[in-house]
């Protein structure tokens, strides 16, 4: 069998008939899986109740099915309400299916390099127009660990209530089957690579754009960090007009059960995996559109249609700039002998900020 051409039954994706019990970014997914039945390969990795429709958590991959290849995840809906990452991996998915029609280089670099997309780690929640899952917890607060020093109030994690924002869930409950689902997917078809990338997709921080790394629980620095300077200073050569701030979360801010955090302590320690998140800065948007602070979806989303389509052509060459490093990660991880120098240029970037 092609390993880019793998079988699918197009039946797992019938569409869904009553209007209430879905909504648009879940049928877009199904289109997408069932237009790419030939190449993506989709798995159903969970399925979370709601207290009318159950969702599917599906995920596709395509690409070389070597378990030594090296391997990108893209990520999105962790938060019901940030739409708008949904939509940026969903609409990458869609041009990849138009570019294998004609694009021998893409074909080339799949035969090479694995991608895994999960688009809707939280179906319910933006299902029902909330941040949390059906539970009312906060998926990216869910992991056990907590973290070494003070976290700001409530937004950082908090056990005491569902009903209040930011809940990490009951304080030794398993995590929710969304939270499990995504790191499983992280283990078995990331981590498990001598070399991944992981690219979760957010919104509703700040003016700018922001990719951040681990940690998110503590102010120390990651083991990987001259990699992670190798993959910034790459992306600064290729792309010299970039507008992100990349850095450490923990340079923000401090929070209890980031997922990301977990998945990258539990990453065997001779592998490469570096995840980072993408936060698009809503706050430019509600500043050019004031009238988006009274609408829930406003607050994390672009409304107007012609800042939907900035969004998702501006951020799109980020996604193909990260399937090119992971496709070409021998021509630049750093050697031995190289990482003591990054180390001592990302530790001078990165310096770990004094808490507040």
């Amino acid at each position: 069998m092609d390993p880019l051409h793998p079988t699918v039954d197009p039946a797992r994706f019938a569409p869904t008939l009553d209007a209430g019990a879905t909504f648009e970014e879940y049928e877009a997914l199904k289109a997408i899986l069932l237009a790419g039945s030939a190449q993506f390969d989709v798995r159903a990795v969970g399925e979370v109740h709601t207290a009318r429709p159950s969702f599917p958590l599906y995920t596709a991959s395509i690409g070389s099915r070597d378990p030594q290849a090296p391997a990108v995840g893209f990520f999105g809906g962790i938060h019901g309400l940030e739409r708008i990452g949904t939509q940026l991996i969903l609409h990458y998915m869609r041009a990849l299916l138009f570019r294998l029609e004609w694009d021998e280089l893409l074909h080339q670099q799949l035969q090479k390099v694995r991608l895994v997309f999960m688009p809707l780690v939280n179906p319910g929640g933006m299902w029902a127009q909330k941040r949390a899952n059906p539970h009312g917890v906060d998926l990216m607060r869910n992991a056990p660990q907590r973290a070494e020093s003070g976290v700001p109030f409530l937004a950082g994690g908090q056990t005491l209530s569902p009903w209040l924002p930011w809940y990490c869930g009951r304080p030794g409950a398993p995590m929710e089957v969304e939270s499990a689902a995504l790191l499983q997917v992280v283990h078995d078809e990331l981590a498990s690579r001598p070399f991944s990338l992981a690219l979760d997709c957010h919104s509703g921080y700040g003016f700018d754009d922001s990719l951040w790394f681990p940690y998110a629980r503590t102010r120390r620095l990651m083991a990987h960090l001259p990699e992670m300077f190798a993959l910034k200073t790459m992306l600064e050569q290729s792309h010299p007009h970039h507008a992100y701030s990349f850095e450490p979360q923990s340079n923000q801010y401090l929070l209890h059960g980031d997922l990301w955090d977990h998945a990258y302590d539990h990453a065997p320690p001779d592998h490469v995996f570096l995840p980072m998140t993408l936060e698009l800065g809503s706050w430019l948007w509600i500043r050019k559109n004031p009238r988006q602070l009274f609408s829930r979806h406003g607050i994390f989303n672009p409304i107007k249609a012609h800042r939907i389509k900035r969004v998702l052509r501006r951020h799109a060459d980020l996604l193909d700039f990260l399937t090119r490093a992971a496709f070409a990660a021998p021509r630049w991880l750093p050697p031995a002998d190289r990482r003591m120098q990054l180390q001592q240029l990302a530790t001078a970037c990165w310096r770990p900020r004094r808490a507040p």
